[in-house]
């Protein structure tokens, strides 16, 4: 048993390199491109460029940072309407009546207080003053 694996061992292997190949290519890569048609060239390099596409494109990669960016750039807009103070002090908030619409509909949601009776303003109409 010993020794077949030795003689076997013992043996040369042939180098399997590309002149020694049993597998021939068809055609010599990379091709001369001063020999070629300008037609031909154009075909080699878009088939180039569009294997070198699929080779290096990273779909999960793409679509996360794509994600990323949108989500980012969907908070800074929240914050800069809802929460960002502007620092005008003398005239009205750029942002305030969306502020007071947005926080009027959440302002409820987690107390017990469900439904808010609206303040009745008696200054609404000139007639309610009689």
């Amino acid at each position: 048993m010993f020794s077949t694996t030795l003689r076997r061992l013992a043996q040369q292997k042939p180098l399997n390199d590309v002149y020694s190949s049993p597998y021939k290519a068809k055609r010599l890569w990379p091709p001369d491109f001063s020999k070629l048609s300008p037609k031909h060239q154009f075909r080699l390099e878009r088939r180039y460029k569009r294997r070198a596409k699929l080779k290096w494109a990273r779909p999960r990669w793409t679509k996360a940072v794509k994600i990323v960016q949108m989500s980012s750039i969907l908070f800074v807009a929240v914050y800069g309407v809802l929460f960002l103070d502007w620092n005008q002090p003398t005239e009205k908030q750029p942002f305030q009546d969306i502020r007071k619409w947005f926080f009027g509909m959440t302002g409820s949601m987690w107390t017990q207080q469900r439904y808010a009776r609206r303040e009745e303003n008696d200054d609404a109409s000139p007639t309610a003053k009689s």
